[in-house]
């Protein structure tokens, strides 16, 4: 697994939140039902998306969260580095406290190049083009 599960649901609800029409409030608890979140796991979730300023919120009736800018200019790097932080695209792949270039673990070379390559599909891959895929797959699904 790339990322942890909190991660996941983050992307899942923001992919959700990019799904929806420009200016529209969403609740914690509709997208929770839409992409089967835990509802306390999930607030947990955008009070610390909101706090990075990846989402808007408004508290009150009539409330909600929207994306804080448009879906095309947040990366899955963004929503990663947020949850999970990008420490674990950093460390050694066997866990040694001390692994380099110049002082390098059997597997080093390798992680080193999956890393990067990782890195940049999530800075490459917008929220934008993370929605379309669950729509697209939403769609073929629902064809079978």
């Amino acid at each position: 697994m790339l990322y942890s599960r909190p991660c996941e649901y983050a992307i899942r609800a923001t992919a959700y939140l990019a799904r929806q029409p420009k200016g529209q409030l969403v609740s914690v608890g509709e997208v929770a039902r839409a992409e089967s979140i835990p509802v306390p796991f999930l607030s947990r979730i955008f009070y610390n998306l909101a706090r990075a300023g990846l989402l808007h919120s408004k508290k009150g009736p009539g409330g909600g969260f929207e994306l804080a800018r448009p879906a095309h200019k947040i990366a899955l790097r963004d929503i990663v580095a947020t949850v999970d932080g990008l420490e674990a695209f950093q460390q050694c792949a066997v866990g040694l406290a001390r692994c380099s270039d110049e002082m390098p673990c059997p597997l080093h070379d390798m992680w080193k190049e999956l890393r990067q390559r990782i890195a940049g599909y999530l800075e490459r891959i917008s929220l934008a083009d993370m929605a379309n895929a669950v729509e697209r797959k939403r769609q073929l699904m629902a064809q079978k």
